[in-house]
């Protein structure tokens, strides 16, 4: 498995307890590889996983992460793993996740680090611009062990080239890998009908991902910012992000863009353009890393930035993982009965909404099954030609909503009607706004979101029907809380100044805070927890204070 050092499988780093535990449970599970690598090159925080591995008697490979920058030379590689050998590799891989190695800067790198270090030496290139077989074939006659290919259906593009091209390359050569073509192309024939049944496209280099060259945005991550783009309603914008983002990274120190800081450089960047004003929205994700949360960033950062986006504050120089008292423990306490097993707690400690509201759903989905089994034993029976609605189908109706982008459906079958509606929705006839107070007080009316209209600056919605409209910048999901065993962050009636937050928007897989722009008393909450909202949607109505 690809492990992210002290962020396991997530975008923040853990304790080192959780660690352990993830670790080990892997392991247990049948993991005999983890290639474990750092997204800045901070051995520090791959320490705590290599010693894990180690005890559990499994293979470590310390992955140094390739980029180009005016920090990132080959006497930094070359360090980097040699702080990996001293932390126990088994082997050594380099990692270039945005096909930016050269071949002859690689042969450069291969030669250097197989001068320094008796191990296994791995390379890792993804396709992407084209670069990556000529890479490959340098880097072989330079000692590299092994590289990464794919079986064809599944290469080129984002992916890694062709396991076939790289066979052929080398017969007859002294790096003959002696793999037998027509087994190969035996196994890439199950996968080509995989690939085909499934709809998915071949692996292509697009003029976009040929720019790689240029703005240094791996291929997985551009395909992401699509996806988050076309979310947004604005993929026409992608080459403007695209053009941001080198921005970005130099201001922060120029990390490699490889998960998480791919992600968190990547939706800066999206939000920078979407919003209209650079760092006016900060992810909590990225706020974290100028604190150093991340560790040490590659080159210096932006004071301007900085000042802006931590005041006075300033950053940490400890080992991130160091300050974080979080225990298992305090995990299986907060979740409690819903977890039904260690792997459970760990889930939550991992991702504590999606965790919590998953074993929600699955507790309801358990109470459903035994309240629909004797609804459906007390129905009448069904007319003579009409079987009813079955109990199995209304489990299916169910789990269909859950999944799909509705909120409610109802079914006619047999003289039954059955409305289904989503956990957390209101039904449709309810108002989703308080009830009118006394005469004369203003009245709470929603703004209409405008249809697949781009994001434009201005913030909240201008002062309409005396109350204050705070609404959703972005598309994502609205929580009222840090975490789902914190107390929201307001509620009706309280009092807000400006730049108090009001509430988190998970959106392109970040938490982003929304904060205030107004000083004022809430008078609605006007998004359920845990729930989708679009651009747009009024969140809170304020009442300003002096009106």
């Amino acid at each position: 498995m690809l492990l992210r050092g002290q962020n396991l499988v997530g975008y923040r780093h853990y304790s080192d307890e959780i660690v352990h535990a993830f670790v080990r449970h892997a392991a247990d599970s049948g993991v005999d590889i983890f290639r474990v690598f750092d997204a800045l090159n901070d051995t520090r925080n791959i320490r705590t996983a290599a010693e894990t591995i180690k005890e559990t008697g499994k293979h470590f490979q310390g992955a140094v992460v390739y980029t180009i920058s005016p920090v990132h030379t080959l006497d930094h590689y070359v360090k980097v793993a040699q702080e990996l050998v001293d932390l126990g590799a088994d082997s050594i891989c380099v990692k270039d996740m945005a096909a930016l190695l050269s071949p002859y800067f690689a042969e450069r790198l291969i030669k250097s680090l197989k001068e320094e270090i008796d191990l296994p030496l791995q390379l890792h290139c993804h396709y992407i611009g084209g670069l990556a077989p000529m890479t490959y074939l340098k880097a072989i006659e330079a000692g590299v062990d092994i590289v990464d290919t794919a079986t064809v259906p599944l290469a080129f593009g984002a992916s890694q080239p062709a396991t076939e091209m790289l066979v052929t390359a080398l017969k007859g050569t002294p790096y003959d890998t002696e793999l037998d073509l027509d087994s190969l192309f035996e196994i890439a024939e199950y996968w080509e009908k995989i690939r085909e049944e499934g709809g998915f496209e071949r692996g292509v280099t697009s003029l976009t991902h040929m720019k790689v060259y240029s703005h240094q945005v791996p291929g997985g991550m551009i395909s992401n910012l699509i996806s988050q783009l076309k979310e947004q309603k604005a993929e026409q914008r992608l080459q403007e992000v695209l053009e941001e983002i080198p921005k970005v990274r130099s201001e922060v120190g120029y990390p490699p863009l490889v998960t998480p800081l791919s992600q968190i450089v990547g939706t800066q960047a999206v939000l920078n353009i979407l919003i209209g004003k650079r760092w006016q929205v900060v992810p909590d994700e990225m706020k974290a890393y100028l604190r150093g949360r991340y560790g040490k960033p590659p080159g210096p950062m932006s004071a301007d930035i900085m000042r802006r986006v931590l005041g006075d504050e300033n950053p940490i120089t400890v080992r991130p993982a160091d300050l974080i008292e979080e225990t298992l423990e305090s995990f299986r306490e907060e979740i409690g009965p819903l977890a039904r097993s260690e792997e459970d707690v760990l889930s939550y400690a991992l991702f504590p909404s999606a965790a919590r509201n998953f074993f929600e759903r699955r507790h309801r989905g358990a109470e459903e099954d035994v309240f629909l089994t004797g609804e459906a034993e007390e129905q009448p029976a069904a007319p003579a030609g009409g079987g009813g609605v079955a109990t199995d189908r209304v489990r299916e109706l169910i789990a269909a909503v859950e999944a799909a982008d509705i909120d409610e459906v109802t079914v006619e079958d047999a003289g039954l009607r059955i409305t289904i509606r989503k956990r957390g929705v209101r039904p449709l006839a309810e108002s989703t706004f308080p009830p009118p107070g006394p005469p004369g007080t203003p009245a709470v009316v929603p703004a209409a979101a405008p249809a697949a209209a781009p994001l434009v600056p201005g913030g909240p919605a201008p002062v309409t029907d005396t109350y204050y409209k705070v609404v959703a910048p972005m598309v994502g999901t609205f929580y009222a809380a840090p975490s789902p065993s914190s107390p929201p962050y307001v509620s009706e009636g309280q009092h807000v100044n400006e730049g108090d937050v009001l509430c988190i928007l998970e959106a392109m897989k970040l938490m982003n805070e929304v904060v205030s722009e107004v000083s004022g008393t809430i008078r609605a909450v006007m998004a359920e927890d845990a729930s989708p909202v679009e651009y747009g949607q009024p969140l809170f109505a304020i009442e300003l204070d002096g009106t």
